[in-house]
């Protein structure tokens, strides 16, 4: 279970870093307001659990960044407007930042910046020299390098998300996600995610995209 006054406190250090000397008005509604978005009854991976492990995995990652700050907004806006059945996710997730940072005090350009890395995510395709960029991306994705039972427990959290979709249809659509993503040079840019998570993520998600490839009768 999520400590969510943890998570709140992190926020507000997140924020108040972000926004600088200026200040602006009390963080912790903007807080809640995220955490209650990131508990909507729809999530079943996408949660304060998701939240929590990508933030965690920036603090492992933050080096790598050139405005760690901007990377940990990102992270709380990167699914913050969440409905399976809709495609333009990370774009209404993006906007809300573009509202709400402002108007927390956050200045244009660091604004700019976490929109920019929350539209990042539908790819997870940063380039070269965006180091902030391949941070979030690493740090979103790492779930895919999980042991056995995590990863199991991942993917059965996705499929109840999009219980609404027919078995054929979610398979298809699942196997053409999994090619997409081994179909980059590599999964993760930084060199700490390149070490350690790119090995095991291609094995993850190649015995997924197997599984995915057996009839749904086989009872092997």
């Amino acid at each position: 279970m999520a400590d969510l006054d943890a998570l709140r406190a992190r926020f507000v250090r997140t924020l108040e870093a972000a926004r600088g000397p200026a200040g602006g008005p009390d963080p912790v509604p903007y807080a809640d307001d995220l955490l209650g978005r990131w508990q909507e009854p729809q999530r079943h991976y996408h949660t304060v659990r998701h939240l929590t492990a990508v933030l965690d995995h920036i603090d492992v990652l933050e080096t790598y960044a050139h405005d760690p700050d901007v990377v940990r907004l990102a992270a709380w806006f990167h699914d913050a407007v969440y409905l399976p059945d809709r495609s333009e996710n990370e774009e209404r997730s993006a906007r809300l930042a573009e509202r709400a940072l402002p108007e927390a005090g956050v200045p244009a350009a660091k604004t700019a910046a976490v929109a920019r890395l929350v539209r990042l995510t539908v790819g997870h395709d940063p380039a070269g020299d965006d180091p902030d960029g391949q941070v979030l991306c690493d740090a979103d994705l790492a779930i895919l390098a999980s042991p056995p039972s995590a990863y199991a427990a991942y993917t059965a959290a996705v499929r109840e998300e999009y219980h609404f979709v027919p078995n054929d249809a979610f398979r298809t659509g699942r196997a053409a996600i999994l090619r997409q993503l081994l179909d980059l040079p590599r999964l993760f840019r930084t060199p700490y995610g390149a070490s350690e998570w790119e090995a095991t993520a291609r094995y993850n998600l190649t015995a997924e995209l197997e599984m995915l490839s057996l009839p749904a009768d086989d009872p092997s």
